[in-house]
């Protein structure tokens, strides 16, 4: 996959390991970056952005 892949909910949650449900979750409360595309009324963020954004998101319980 390149980085401009658009990657949805469930791509989200495999590449940080929690549930679909987990990732809306995380939009909902403002924790991931706004959609860079929206198809259908459905939110797509490119790979390169969910990447950038795992790296600079706090880690979880002491992890």
């Amino acid at each position: 996959m390149g980085d401009r892949d658009l990657w949805s909910y469930r791509e989200i949650a495999a590449h940080i390991r929690v549930q679909p449900d987990t990732g809306r979750s995380y939009r909902k409360n403002g924790q991931l970056p706004p959609p860079d595309v929206t198809r259908d009324g459905k939110p797509y963020w490119h790979a390169d952005t969910v990447r950038r954004w795992v790296a600079n998101r706090p880690r979880n319980r002491g992890k």
